[in-house]
């Protein structure tokens, strides 16, 4: 559950924004590193200390020899991943709501030369062992991509957690059709701290081969990790890197906030925090009358049907949130995320619906 909540910043659109746990700041933790990190000289390109140490932490975090790589945003983190498993006339099989689908304005495409996404069946977000099958063998003929990769969304666009054995029966699927899996993990750091596992039992024990560790919606200024559990996977993948302008010269400014919030489980607090903040909201939102759940609340998303109305008067409130993703409106709760904030949401929310 949570721990004690963070005071409030109840300046003007922050106090009242849900839309995204991109919104919040950075936490307290990631920024003294950052501080720290602005001593004097240090090498360049990631042959500091900080980016080493860092290196280490994950690979100690994930009980893997892995090839850890740090760029600035998700975009890169899963176009250029995607890209290094790929050749252009391959494809990637993806859930329509996933954000290389949806969000990502052609980037996996534009980084792999032209590897084609290929929508799978899903079942609230998560994509299924059987729909993945079903896209594998839909044609083998040399007029149609060959499939490569499968990519997995921990958690879901729609908030939802892929179980440890859902993985492994997706990966399953996959390594024996010879494709490669990937995670795109921007909220990994919520789904380990809701499913309560060790983060190697959903990743490279069940079958994934690279994982993009998100960083800034766990509340890092910036920055994302690449992780490949196969080494040999990663083995020139830092010449993508510099290629696709990702490779930071003050890289220690990227990775010191890593290893700040990779040490005494700061990341599992924080990420449990707002994992507990949406439960919160979902609970009271359950008995609003007039407001309807969508999905279940399984890390730090939720999502409600409203009437029109009533949105366009949570707006008029002040409230920003999101209404194009999962369908309904969607409220994102972050570490940052204070019980006072989902209260007074949920007071505005009874309000809105004439309550």
């Amino acid at each position: 559950m949570s721990t004690a909540s963070p005071t409030p910043n109840e300046q003007p659109g922050h106090f009242l924004q849900f839309a995204s746990d991109n919104t919040s700041g950075i936490c307290p933790e990631a920024m003294q590193a950052l501080v720290a990190a602005d001593v004097g000289f240090a090498a360049s390109y990631g042959n500091d200390h900080a980016t080493q140490q860092a290196c280490d932490r994950i690979r100690e975090l994930f009980e893997a020899d892995a090839e850890v790589f740090f760029v600035f945003n998700g975009t890169a983190a899963n176009s250029i991943a995607l890209a290094s498993l790929c050749q252009s006339y391959q494809a990637v099989i993806c859930s329509d709501t996933a954000h290389v689908e949806t969000d990502e304005c052609g980037a996996p495409e534009f980084f792999s030369n032209g590897s084609k996404l290929l929508s799978a069946p899903h079942r609230q977000g998560k994509l299924t062992s059987a729909g993945v099958l079903e896209v594998i063998t839909r044609r083998t003929d040399v007029h149609y991509p060959r499939p490569k990769v499968v990519t997995l969304t921990q958690s879901t666009e729609m908030g939802t957690l892929y179980q440890k054995g859902e993985i492994s029966g997706i990966s399953r699927v996959a390594q024996e059709h010879g494709l490669k899996v990937h995670m795109d993990g921007a909220r990994f750091a919520n789904a380990v701290a809701a499913l309560g596992v060790a983060p190697a039992d959903i990743t490279w024990r069940a079958g994934v081969d690279v994982l993009c560790f998100g960083g800034t919606k766990m509340g890092l200024p910036i920055g994302e990790a690449i992780v490949f559990f196969d080494r040999r996977l990663g083995e020139e993948f830092a010449y993508r890197c510099k290629q696709a302008g990702q490779l930071a010269s003050k890289m220690r400014y990227l990775s010191a906030p890593w290893l700040a919030m990779l040490t005494d489980g700061v990341w599992l607090r924080h990420a449990g925090h707002a994992n507990a903040m949406a439960h919160r909201l979902s609970e009271k939102v359950a008995a609003i009358a007039g407001a309807e759940l969508l999905l279940p609340t399984e890390a730090n998303g939720v999502f409600v049907n409203l009437p029109e109305a009533a949105l366009t008067r949570l707006k008029a409130m002040g409230w920003t949130f999101y209404t194009f993703i999962g369908g309904g409106a969607r409220f994102m709760c972050s570490w940052a995320t204070t019980e006072a904030a989902v209260d007074h949401l949920v007071r505005d929310m009874d309000r809105a619906l004439g309550g």
